[in-house]
């Protein structure tokens, strides 16, 4: 039935869910959105001011868009990749963070989230209309409430990389890890997040502004770490396993 109404979206809003920073193939993501595999191009549309000053009456990040930004910025520290061959057995052994696109019926907004790899649980996440940092060191800093990680992994995307974001995590004693560029397995626990939360959630719903989207991803963060059991964690929930292993929910 989600499915069913997802693809009675109009093509151009099903043609903004391809993403081409993904674990699956633009032609997977063309067939599950319902459209041909040459017609995926789109050109986003920003949010209407009038929603941007409601955002920010409601504590969301909300700035008029500015350049692009989410290429590395030469100046900025990379950290190497500390994740090869590791295993991941241990809550708060490695956190991760990512941005991702996230098109509406009217507008786009960029959705971040922290996870913690080993139970799956969003420890945090926030939105912006744009893609400077400050969103992310907000999620951030709210996800360092509820522990510490021994390893904190990202891209090197520029908001990552830069000093108001690694400094929250330099100052706590805290590793950085950063992706290998253009490797998005590197990260692929936040990768299947996106999938999981845009096909169950973002997609199905076709929400029609910043406000019904934030609205909407609170009740959904709520239930995946709550509710939604996984198959990888025993059919428990993340945050199950999240407070079994001494984290804090």
């Amino acid at each position: 039935m989600a499915r069913k109404k997802a693809l009675s979206l109009p093509v151009a809003t099903r043609r903004a869910w391809v993403e081409p920073k993904s674990d699956y193939s633009i032609r997977r993501q063309c067939r599950l959105a319902g459209i041909p595999r040459s017609s995926c191009r789109y050109q986003p549309v920003p949010e209407s001011e009038e929603n941007l000053r409601l955002m920010r009456l409601m504590g969301i990040q909300a700035i008029t868009p500015g350049p692009h930004t989410s290429k590395p910025s030469p100046e900025n520290t990379i950290y190497p990749y500390l994740l090869r061959d590791i295993a991941i057995n241990r809550v708060n052994q490695v956190w991760s963070t990512d941005i991702t696109y996230v098109p509406m019926r009217s507008g786009f907004m960029y959705l971040t989230a922290v996870i913690d790899w080993h139970s799956r649980y969003v420890l945090s996440w926030d939105l912006s209309n744009s893609m400077e940092s400050g969103f992310c060191v907000t999620a951030l800093t709210r996800s360092l409430t509820r522990g510490t990680p021994e390893i904190f992994n990202t891209d090197q995307g520029s908001q990552f990389t830069s000093s108001s974001f690694t400094s929250v995590l330099l100052d706590r004693e805290i590793a950085i890890s950063m992706d290998g560029r253009g490797r998005a397995l590197d990260n692929v626990f936040v990768e299947r997040l996106w999938w999981t939360v845009k096909y169950e959630e973002i997609y199905p719903k076709g929400y029609g502004d910043g406000i019904e989207l934030y609205q909407g991803l609170d009740r959904y963060f709520q239930y995946y770490n709550e509710e939604r059991k996984h198959s990888s964690l025993g059919r428990r929930t993340p945050a199950e396993v999240f407070t079994e292993g001494g984290g804090t929910a």
